[in-house]
């Protein structure tokens, strides 16, 4: 359920009216960080959508969740239809709909990698318990065996702009327009 008022004309498009409407320039910022988290991020694609796949279970947002970046981000992040010199997309091998399958319950999943599955736990724990994470050295441990410290600022910020974003399009109901019928409405976080 929409939590702003949008017009009639803009259903389609909640976030986009609300970008046009409402505290332009925080959302012309949100949509900086989102653009930068997709076109600088140097993590693998898998690792990117792993760890992006689990915030987006986290929040409960619809949109993240059948959002894929292999699919979408290019036409997503697009203006003008100029498509950015550099995406996440260039990032390796796409993964494939068992990989989303599995990552509610990756514990109990044999198609992670060793830092796919640091990726998912990072950002499971960055959403629901990050007081917990910050202070378990044996966690660190691992993160800093498996990446370099660049890597996980990278992995950070990503984990930030997801829940922060993510939240945002599933409080105020801007992830209850059905994506089947409005493609082109896709917004990520």
């Amino acid at each position: 359920m929409l939590r702003i008022s949008v017009p009639a004309e803009a259903a389609s498009d909640p976030y986009g009216h609300a970008a046009r409407t409402h505290a332009r320039e925080i959302m012309a910022a949100a949509a900086g960080f989102s653009f930068a988290v997709y076109r600088e991020t140097r993590l693998s694609l898998r690792e990117f959508e792993a760890a992006r796949m689990r915030t987006a279970q986290i929040n409960g947002c619809m949109i993240c969740q059948d959002f894929r970046a292999a699919r979408d981000a290019e036409i997503t992040f697009s203006v003008g239809g100029e498509t950015p010199e550099r995406l996440v997309t260039a990032n390796g091998p796409a993964p494939d709909e068992a990989f989303y399958a599995a990552v509610e319950n990756w514990q109990d999943s044999g198609l992670f990698s060793p830092r796919e599955r640091l990726a998912i736990a990072f950002a499971e724990r960055f959403g629901t318990d990050p007081k917990g994470l910050a202070a378990d050295e044996d966690f660190w441990t691992g993160m800093h065996e498996a990446f370099s410290d660049g890597e996980i600022v990278d992995l950070a910020h990503c984990v930030a702009a997801w829940v922060g974003l993510g939240r945002v399009a599933h409080v105020l109901g801007f992830d209850t327009v059905c994506l089947a019928t409005n493609p082109s409405g896709r917004e990520s976080a």
